[in-house]
């Protein structure tokens, strides 16, 4: 008896436990990690570029100069948001998917088959198709979160390994039997026109998608504050021995949890077909899986902060591609801040740091 206590006392946290309690003692990191970004972007434009003023001009006002950038630059936001909230859910129960690039590319090409083979059947179509892309996504993450469940296999690897499988899979597909013959482009043919969501700042690419994933956005932060099955979750990420013996099925909610996040990020992918590019082109969904994760580090896995959290991301990278164009500056400089933003927003001394500060305030407090 003596050697089973101590074995649970010393047991270690899973990973996705640690950083739920690092995103909760690391508050302040929220205001510095974006500070440290725009002080690494003056920085970069002055050992980079020969004009860093005229570089810095065009970083940081590019995306709001005109409505096509300004558009555009929202637009590259709508998949961080629910990629980031993919992340979130998952979170919520302590664990973490690393699969979101897969999951988006997957979710893309189901919808634009299946929307394809329902043209004629108009807008109820379109939303089978988007239903079955979630539903092909979300499956791929239930499939890691039962592994997890059953097996206890560990759900980094999982994720991370079907996301691979199904990279591949998509791009063979897209490159073979469903490649467009009238395109120079490697993409699938493109919807129906009377499928593609509208406009909402022509002549830049920000669809309706917009509504639909701040819709999502709130009905999942209500799901999650507001309902019995989000309060499981919640529990479950917080102290998954104790909801167990709670009377509440954490395997159940690991399942449920990772095909929900699966299914976000699906969603992903369906909203940039119908909205952007109305087809599946050849990875484009490259990186947005870890922007997704660093977008929901920064926002703490707190639905309403991903908005922000998004945004600001997708400003890095409009502003980085803009500054291109104007001056000599590359665009691997986007890639070098959101490395170094993904860094911060993991790292365990920032969170250290600030809650040494807290525990600081709270002992002068009580003095």
């Amino acid at each position: 008896m003596q050697d089973n206590r101590e074995k649970f006392e010393n047991r270690k946290p899973p990973l996705g436990a640690t950083i739920m309690e690092f995103a909760r003692a690391s508050s302040g990191s929220i205001i510095l990690i974006p500070a440290i970004s725009v002080l690494l972007i003056f920085a970069l434009a002055f050992m980079f570029s020969r004009t860093p003023g005229k570089t810095l001009f065009f970083f940081f006002f590019g995306p709001f100069r005109n409505i096509y950038s300004f558009g555009n630059m929202v637009n590259s936001a709508i998949p961080l948001m629910l990629g980031g909230l993919g992340v979130s859910v998952a979170m919520k129960t302590g664990n973490l998917n690393l699969g979101g690039e897969g999951q988006i590319y997957a979710g893309a090409f189901t919808a634009t088959v299946t929307a394809l083979a329902l043209a004629h059947w108009g807008f109820i179509g379109g939303l089978i198709a988007i239903l079955v892309g979630m539903a092909v996504a979300g499956m791929a993450g239930g499939l890691s979160g039962a592994c997890k469940a059953w097996w206890n296999t560990n759900e980094l690897i999982t994720t991370f390994l079907v996301s691979n499988i199904l990279l591949r899979v998509v791009n063979y597909l897209v490159n073979g039997p469903f490649l467009d013959p009238q395109t120079n482009l490697q993409a699938t043919r493109k919807i129906d026109a009377a499928l593609r969501l509208p406009r909402i700042l022509p002549p830049s690419n920000l669809s309706a998608a917009l509504f639909i994933a701040l819709a999502v956005l709130c009905v999942t932060h209500i799901f999650l504050y507001r309902t019995k099955r989000g309060y499981e979750f919640r529990m479950a990420g917080a102290n998954e021995i104790f909801a167990r013996y709670g009377g509440i099925n954490t395997k159940l909610n690991i399942i449920l949890a990772m095909f929900l996040s699966g299914a976000m990020y699906g969603l992903a992918g369906g909203l940039a077909v119908f909205g952007t590019y109305y087809g599946t082109v050849k990875d484009f969904s490259e990186g947005l899986g870890w922007n997704g994760l660093a977008v929901a580090l920064i926002a703490r896995f707190y639905p309403p902060a991903i908005i922000p959290a998004s945004l600001f991301f997708a400003w890095i990278g409009s502003g980085a591609r803009i500054a291109m164009q104007n001056s000599e500056i590359t665009f691997e400089t986007a890639f070098i801040v959101q490395a170094v933003i993904f860094f911060l927003a993991t790292s365990a001394r920032l969170g250290l740091l600030f809650r040494g500060k807290q525990r600081a305030r709270l002992t002068g407090a009580r003095q």
